[in-house]
């Protein structure tokens, strides 16, 4: 969600995103290859992006989809989720990393979390395996690119017999104990949204060691059909005859994202490099204002900085969170606000007949929180507006 008033905003200067993707020469050149090749749906630019990400990550297989939500509902998918289990999952997420236990017809066990991290709180969550029945999975989510406490995860899946899959849709190339995250868990899922820390547009991607998950969703992602389409359409041999054997999805990834994908994972190091250098700006400038900010858990490790989260300081200040929001739009510049618990949404609060009292530490969170600019394509004079902006309108309202 980006706020703006452009009668409000100065006509010397234009209005600053929260966020745009950085799309180079390279991506625009392969695409242009693909739309030229005569093969614009799943073929040879996909599995060259596949293979490359594998590699990159460090894993067997890698498996690529039309969305990171497509990506973590066929991670449980392959796992056999089904109605009865139950997933643990933060509350503090975008619904996506909940809406897919749904889809399988589970039922998610949200856990609060770390106030410091914005992850999933690991105190809470042996407490709510030991007090439900069914618990099947732990889907942890790294929050902004930070890394959750894996260690502490998968020693507690081991012990009751879990299964854990990561929503990493924030973090690449976020590493945990000096691995990518796609080490760790049973399965990981990524997300290319516009957004995100690479893009493809819209686009998402599985890893893992184990072959017959990676079969299962590679089966699963095209209709339940047990050949590719690649090969199907391209060999010299007879191939047409195909079989379904399972009530599959529409979920495959197109030649065309994945000719975006080749270049930005190529850029991926490059990329990150430059977020945490703005991340560090920010942090340098915003020392003393009345706000907290991002804690780093694991400096040893590599933060995606896919987010840079302050939370403001509202006993030190005349003015809300949502106004902070409304004065930096009058300047100008974009923001917005990760995450709106889930126990707040009408589905989930009905649903399961939630208070807003709940999962406090994350309704403490939400109330302060900003997300501020962070992205690749923005020069040094953008960052120093943003720091101008946020320093002046805390500096106006401080108590």
């Amino acid at each position: 969600m980006v706020l703006y008033n452009q009668n409000s905003m100065s006509k010397s200067k234009k209005f600053l995103p929260f966020a745009l993707p950085d799309i180079g020469e390279e991506e625009i050149a392969e695409v242009v290859d693909t739309l030229k090749s005569g093969w614009l749906t799943t073929g040879r630019k996909t599995m060259q992006f596949e293979k490359a990400f594998a590699e990159l990550i460090g894993v067997k297989h890698a498996l690529a989809l039309n969305s990171g939500t497509a990506a973590l509902h066929l991670a449980l998918e392959a796992l056999g989720v089904g109605p009865e289990d139950k997933v643990i999952t933060s509350v503090y997420t975008f619904t996506a990393s909940a809406e897919i236990i749904r889809y399988l017809e589970a039922e998610p066990l949200f856990v609060d979390i770390n106030p410091e991290t914005f992850n999933l709180d690991v105190n809470l969550l042996e407490k709510t395996i030991r007090e439900n029945q069914n618990v099947k999975v732990i889907i942890p989510v790294h929050i902004a690119g930070q890394a959750c406490d894996m260690n502490r995860i998968l020693e507690i899946a081991d012990r009751y017999s879990l299964k854990v899959v990561e929503d990493a849709a924030h973090a690449l190339p976020t590493t945990f104990d000096q691995k990518f995250i796609g080490n760790h868990g049973d399965l990981t899922a990524y997300s290319f949204y516009a957004t995100k820390t690479i893009t493809t547009g819209e686009g998402g991607m599985v890893v893992t060691d184990n072959g017959q998950y990676a079969e299962r969703i590679r089966t699963m992602r095209l209709h339940g059909i047990n050949s590719d389409v690649f090969d199907r359409y391209t060999s010299d041999k007879p191939k047409w005859y195909y079989e379904v054997v399972a009530p599959g999805f529409k979920y495959n990834m197109t030649d065309v994202a994945a000719s975006l994908g080749i270049h930005q994972l190529n850029r991926v190091h490059d990329f990150q490099k430059k977020r945490a250098s703005i991340a560090r700006q920010y942090t340098d400038a915003f020392q003393n204002l009345p706000l907290k900010l991002p804690v780093v858990a694991r400096p040893a490790d590599t933060h995606s900085w896919h987010l840079y989260m302050i939370q403001l300081d509202l006993d030190q200040l005349t003015i809300s969170r949502d106004q902070f929001i409304e004065f930096m739009s009058e300047k100008g510049i974009g923001t917005s606000v990760h995450f709106i618990p889930l126990h707040l949404q009408p589905y989930w609060r009905d649903r399961y007949g939630f208070d807003s009292k709940d999962f406090p530490k994350a309704l403490h969170v939400f109330e302060r929180v900003v997300s501020l600019p962070i992205y690749t394509r923005m020069t040094d004079e953008q960052v120093d507006r943003v720091i101008a902006a946020v320093r002046k309108i805390l500096s106006n309202h401080r108590i």
